[in-house]
This record gives structure tokens, C-alpha cells and sequence, in this order.
């Protein structure tokens, strides 16, 4: 068991909020001309490819325990289900939308603690909740009125990166984060390639495989290196402070794709997306507010 240090989990997570928005606008430059399934398979194949021999070389373990390993299993298929909606989402969406839209990620794992956990939620932490969500909908509204439905797809990542980051918090401790990823990343290439490279049932355009030209085989080899950088920091982060510590340095990625958007894409949210995040935002922080408030409240354990 590693003991909680979070000025070292801060800083992580910080890391993290600015490769996770890098990998997404390269996902989103790739994502007109590379099929999902190849962009996916990629990105974990990478991470496999780097963390395995890092992990055997450094002498870590790459056995687990059954529980363990159940968990890392159903951690894996959440990121794979995860990233496959989000990068499915940038081809749709600007950038600085599709994250804000997938912070409703806090509210939904408030509402998991209350319902799933049992966990006792206020009535004032349930009103930010609702604020929150009226906050999505404005970001999600112009999205919606522009592209239809995929303007949702941002939700569906919020729900499963919710379940990915309690199924994250309760291995992160009993697990070195390198051979975590690695695992993880052995886990996903060979689900992915079974499913992108073995021919069984119909032909799907996003399960098609074609060959990358010039500057394409440099921004795949990024997105996969980023994103096995970025994820790591994340796991590491969580398994140096808690949840509720991390979560207002999470907000940091809206302001960082915000800003990546409009470098790469010209891309800038109009006011009434920039009225739902900054609602969104606030909500989010209260949240956090009251969580490190009522943490106060309990009595360390003697």
C-alpha cells in the first residue's frame, strides 16, 4: 500500500489534463481519414508495445490476483468503450464541446457514491448536480440543433469514465501504475486486433483497415504515445491522493482544449456553450467544495 502524498497526485493529474486534450484534437486531425477500430488498435497496441518491456526490464510484476485482475479486465473494456466514444465524438463535435459536454463525469459519480455506494449526499450537493446537468445541456444544445444525436456521445463517455475511475481508485494502491497499463494495454491489442484483424460477420467502415500516408504514421505513433503517457499519469495521480482532491484539477482540461481547439481548428464554443461550461464548471467545484468539507467532518481512524 502506497500512502496518500497529494501535492505528487496534483501534480500528476495536472500532467494529465494537458496530454489528454493533446491526444484528442490528434485523434480528432486522424479521425476523418483512419477508421476507429485502427486509431483504437493503435493507441493500445503503443501503450503494450512501451510498457511491457518497461515493466519487465524495471523487474515489476505482471501477475495479479484474481480480484485484481477481474477488475483490470473490466477496467479495460470501460477505456476501451471510453476512448472509442470520445474519439467517435471529436469527428462531430469541436474539441473544447465534446470534453465539457463529458464533465458531467463528477455528477455522475456523485449520483453512483448515493445510489450504488449508498453513500449519504446532501440536499445542496444534489442541487449542484442538477445545476451541472443544466449546464451540460446548454453545451450539448448547439451541438445537438447542429449534428443530431452524436452530440450525446460526450454522455455515454462521461457514464463509462465514471465507472472507469472507481473501478481505477480501488486497484491503483494495490498495483504498480507501469505494469497496470501494460496489462491493460496486452489486454485491449488483443481484443482489438481480434476484432479489426480476424474477418467474422459483417463488414463495418470503422472496423476497416487502410494505410496511412506521410504525416499520418507520425500522428498515430503521437496518439498512442500520449495517450499511454497521459493515462499513466492519471493512475499514478490516484494512487497518491484521493478522488475528491483530483477533481478541481480536472476542470483544467476544458480551458486547455478550449485553447488547443482554436490553435488547431479554429474552433472557439459560441456564448450559450460557453454560459453551459462555466455553470458546469462552478457546479463541479462546489461539489468538490462540500466533499473536502464533509471529509473534514469525519474522525480519523484510531
Amino acid at each position: 500500500m502506497t500512502g496518500d502524498r497529494p501535492v505528487l497526485g496534483i501534480l500528476f493529474m495536472l500532467g494529465f489534463c494537458v496530454l489528454a486534450p493533446l491526444g484528442d484534437a490528434l485523434a480528432k486531425l486522424l479521425g476523418e481519414t483512419i477508421p476507429l477500430g485502427q486509431l483504437l488498435l493503435t493507441r493500445f497496441g503503443i501503450q503494450a508495445a512501451l510498457l511491457v518491456p518497461l515493466a519487465l526490464l524495471t523487474a515489476r510484476a505482471l501477475r495479479m490476483s484474481g480480484r485484481v485482475l477481474r477488475l483490470t479486465l473490466l477496467r479495460t473494456a470501460l477505456h476501451i468503450v471510453g476512448i472509442g466514444a470520445m474519439f467517435t465524438s471529436l469527428r462531430f463535435l469541436p474539441l473544447a464541446d465534446a470534453i465539457a459536454i463529458a464533465f458531467v463525469m463528477p455528477f455522475i459519480m456523485l449520483l453512483l457514491g448515493r445510489y450504488v455506494l449508498g453513500e449519504e449526499i446532501g440536499a445542496r450537493r444534489l442541487g449542484a448536480c442538477c445545476v451541472g446537468f443544466l449546464g451540460t445541456l446548454l453545451v450539448i444544445q448547439p451541438s445537438f440543433a447542429a449534428v443530431g444525436p452524436p452530440a450525446l456521445l460526450p454522455l455515454l463517455v462521461a457514464v463509462v469514465f465514471a465507472l472507469f475511475m472507481l473501478v481505477t481508485r480501488q486497484v491503483a494502491k494495490e498495483v504498480d501504475p507501469v505494469s497496470l497499463q501494460a496489462v491493460s494495454g496486452v489486454f485491449a491489442t488483443i481484443f482489438l486486433g481480434a476484432v479489426v484483424l480476424l474477418p467474422a460477420g459483417p463488414t463495418l467502415p470503422m472496423l476497416d483497415l487502410v494505410l496511412p500516408a506521410g504525416m499520418e504514421w507520425v500522428l498515430l505513433m503521437a496518439i498512442g504515445g500520449i495517450g499511454t503517457g497521459a493515462h499513466l499519469l492519471m493512475t499514478w495521480s490516484l494512487r497518491y491522493a484521493p478522488s475528491a482532491t483530483l477533481a478541481p484539477m480536472q476542470y483544467l482540461e476544458i480551458p486547455v482544449a478550449t485553447v488547443i481547439g482554436y490553435l488547431v481548428f479554429r474552433d472557439w464554443p459560441n456564448d450559450l456553450a460557453m454560459l453551459g461550461i462555466a455553470i458546469t464548471v462552478g457546479a463541479g467545484l462546489y461539489i468538490v467544495y462540500r466533499e473536502q468539507q464533509n471529509a473534514r467532518l469525519i474522525p480519523p481512524e484510531t
